[in-house]
């Protein structure tokens, strides 16, 4: 079964290998709207990389600074469509975020459930570019994404 084959299904049968952004998010047109418009922020920010996984695309440099997921795959009834997830060296207490993990002591990844593109505004722009800093200078030249 291909990704695209059951868009209903809370989780999909497939593997890293080889999947692209468009069959990532082929069920998901309003996430990949969201997901274009942080790319196009990330873009503003220097060089990354993409890294699409099983559950998620990533924004990396040196390690992962942004990462756009799609909570219905796991969840029956999620109350958004897309979260972009942004881990920071620090808590950020802000409404905005729907929740504050801290999976490792100098990690807090914040989680900011997006309803509208216009979301991905001037204050998201300076965490992301606050996480991407944290992620590292540069992309090994090997690993760059193409824009």
């Amino acid at each position: 079964m291909s990704l695209v084959d059951n868009c209903s299904a809370p989780v999909r049968p497939w593997h890293d290998a080889g999947v692209t952004v468009d069959q990532f998010f082929a069920c998901h047109p309003f996430a990949r709207v969201v997901f274009d418009r942080v790319r196009e922020v990330v873009s503003e920010l220097g060089e990354y990389e993409l890294r699409v996984g099983r559950s998620q695309v990533a924004f990396r440099r040196a390690r992962g600074f942004a990462y756009v997921w799609v909570p219905g795959r796991y969840l029956r009834q999620p109350d958004a469509e897309v979260v972009l997830s942004i881990p920071l060296g620090r808590h950020i207490d802000s409404p905005r975020f729907k929740e504050v993990a801290h999976p490792s002591p100098a990690v807090w990844m914040h989680h900011l459930e997006v309803y509208d593109p216009a979301e991905i505004d001037d204050e998201v722009r300076g965490w992301l570019a606050e996480a991407a800093t944290a992620g590292g200078r540069s992309v090994p030249a090997a690993r760059r994404s193409a824009r």
